[in-house]
């Protein structure tokens, strides 16, 4: 009887050991690897910004001071009397929309990107926006005279 029981005391013992090991091992154990979804790039939307503006120039000032207009949009300045010179700021330079000087955009012959500036006084002008930005403009013959381009 006595060689039963420290049969069965062992027995206990060694499966404890080995139910020991088993559990030590699988608690060290790495967490499993969830692999997220790569989430998706987000889609530029379309402007709700209009494709048209316009601005009236008085002589003194552009009405309104800042008009906004969808990448690709037309602003059309007209002047109410006053002769006037649409120009990219800034003065007396106009490099802000294309990084060309006046002297370049509108020397005959240029053939360059289209620079926003009227090139030549006048009661009347349309520039279409091809990229998106604020850009400010200013009278090239009252100088004083500013506005702003908003193109989303």
């Amino acid at each position: 009887m006595k060689k039963s029981i420290l049969f069965v005391a062992i027995l206990i013992i060694l499966l404890g050991g080995v139910w020991y090991v088993y559990s030590a091992k699988t608690a060290m154990a790495p967490a499993p690897v969830v692999l997220a979804p790569i989430p998706e790039p987000e889609q530029p939307t379309e402007s709700d910004a209009p494709m048209t503006a316009a601005v009236v120039y008085d002589g003194n000032t552009y009405a309104p001071g800042t008009v906004t207009i969808a990448k690709g949009g037309v602003v059309t300045f007209t002047s109410s009397g006053a002769r006037m010179w649409v120009a990219a700021d800034d003065h007396p330079t106009h490099t802000k929309y294309d990084d060309t000087s006046r002297a370049v955009h509108c020397a005959e012959g240029y053939t360059g990107a289209p620079a926003f500036d009227q090139c030549q006084g006048g009661t009347s002008y349309s520039f279409t926006f091809t990229k998106s930005g604020v850009f400010e403009y200013h009278d090239h013959i009252n100088a004083a005279a500013t506005g702003k381009v908003v193109v989303q």
